[in-house]
């Protein structure tokens, strides 16, 4: 029934002038879904103090509940007829609903608070219906949804998940936001958080690895009160940059369970580095940054190996922003560790002296949709220098794309292997000692693995040329401004 409702609304809001792209209709589900899921969460807590006698305070004034503007009932339980609808509706929703949750954010006491982040919320994102009809339409599917129980808000987040997967794979700038699930669970095993550390991604995008994290933890052991508060206040940790980035990653959080992220919306590489105190550190660091972006002169100037390239920035400040003992698993372009520009060189070197760099993951090309960039995963504990890193080449006999994507058991014999660092065709380890010391090259060349001639498809060939160009045109960049 959910997922029937989840098409039904995507096919009016592909009508609506207002809504063009698969971005579109997740931005305006969101906000529309997150009153639905406000006015279930009121009820419940509601139940909650009825039933230990204690009086509840609502949130949200009653002419802005949802069973007041949204669906008000009949006795039957339909929604009333009389019900706002048309320009009615639109104004209603323009000109008085937006503007009073907005000020949730000025009147809430702290960041942690539901209070806040419906302000938050409300402040960055617009209603882009032009029809009132069709928001009327999207606004009945919507309340036939139910967040009451467990299974439904389990349902629930495994189809805003799949909605995000879909944004990414419609391209254009939407498969920033999604990492492909079955990677994440296996960095998070890898790194294997535990309650009681501090989770932190400095780019959260959808927040995919703050909520498969939550998902590890609350099956990592039988949970006690104390656990669970643990888990809802005191452990994730996000930043994103991005408006419709931020809507996403607030709300993928909530409908999995955690009530109040402790998500910002803020340019995370604006923080200069020198400022990141003892206080600000987290014990565990997993992310998939954004590559191939460039900053600006001025952000750069807070960091010390200074680079245009966004995913070397975030490198550097997961680094910094990591406690001694801290483990991180990123994500970046496999060039990382092979480009012989300053910044990289110098990045390398960052790495294997302040961090043992215990494994990397050579991803094969096309496991993001959308982006023909090769990557791997980088697993590292901050305290003390590599002395050997341990290789793990993921090849698989079929191309990766949208309709043959990645899978939890093409990474299950990397999971195995990784736990005892063992040789295979497909493992490898090089002893730091043995690299060169002036370039700190880590190409990840498989030495038990001969090399196959094959013939490589136009497009991949293409893409690699469009990679090598943006280097090309980065590196000349650098050498200007050094002039």
């Amino acid at each position: 029934m959910f997922e029937q409702t989840f098409k039904n609304i995507d096919d009016i809001l592909h009508k609506d002038a207002g809504c063009g792209s698969e971005l579109d209709y997740v931005e305006q589900t969101s906000w529309i879904l997150f009153l639905k899921y406000l006015d279930d969460f009121e009820k419940d807590k509601k139940t909650a103090a009825e039933l230990a006698g204690k009086q509840y305070k609502a949130i949200i004034d009653k002419q802005f509940r949802w069973d007041v503007w949204a669906a008000p009932k009949l006795k039957d339980g339909k929604i009333d007829h009389n019900a706002l609808t048309g320009d009615d509706l639109i104004d209603f929703v323009n000109n008085k609903l937006f503007p009073y949750l907005k000020k949730f954010k000025a009147d809430s006491d702290a960041a942690d608070t539901i209070e806040y982040k419906v302000g938050e919320i409300f402040s960055e994102l617009k209603n882009r219906l032009h029809s009132g009809y069709s928001l009327r339409d999207v606004i009945n599917h919507i309340d036939e949804l139910r967040f009451r129980s467990h299974a439904e808000k389990h349902e629930m987040s495994h189809l805003y998940e799949a909605k995000i997967q879909n944004m990414g794979n419609a391209g254009r700038n939407g498969g920033e936001y999604y990492t492909p699930r079955p990677l994440i669970k296996t960095i998070v095993k890898v790194v294997a958080p535990e309650i009681g550390n501090k989770i932190y991604d400095g780019a959260v995008g959808s927040a995919g690895f703050l909520c498969e994290a939550f998902e590890y933890l609350k099956q990592s052991k039988t949970l006690t009160t104390k656990d669970a508060e643990t888990l809802q206040k005191k452990t994730f940790y996000g930043k994103e940059k991005k408006s419709l980035a931020y809507i996403i990653g607030t709300m993928n959080m909530i409908l999995h369970g955690v009530e109040a992220p402790n998500i910002v919306h803020t340019n995370t590489l604006a923080e200069n580095l020198a400022d990141i105190q003892e206080k600000d550190r987290y014990d565990v660091v997993l992310a998939n940054p954004p590559f191939g972006g460039k900053e600006r002169s001025e952000v750069q100037q807070n960091f010390p190996i200074k680079t245009g390239e966004t995913a070397f920035l975030f490198l550097q400040h997961f680094i910094k922003i990591l406690k001694a003992g801290g483990r991180g698993g990123v994500v970046i372009k496999n060039t990382f560790l092979s480009n012989t520009d300053n910044a990289s060189v110098s990045l390398r070197k960052l790495l294997l002296e302040s961090c043992n760099l215990y494994t990397v993951l050579d991803l094969p090309g096309g496991t993001f949709t959308g982006a023909g960039v090769k990557t791997v995963v980088l697993f590292f504990e901050k305290g003390a220098p590599t002395k050997k890193v341990w290789f793990y080449q993921l090849n698989l006999d079929r191309n990766l794309g949208k309709t043959n994507a990645l899978n939890e058991n093409d990474l299950a014999e990397f999971t195995k292997l990784q736990k005892i660092k063992a040789d295979s065709l497909n493992s490898w380890a090089i002893n730091v000692k043995d690299i060169d010391q002036n370039t700190f090259d880590l190409s990840a060349k498989n030495p038990n693995k001969k090399e196959e001639a094959a013939l490589r498809q136009p497009q991949e060939i293409l893409e690699e040329m469009k990679v090598l160009d943006e280097e090309s045109a980065e590196i000349l960049n650098s050498i200007l401004e050094l002039i």
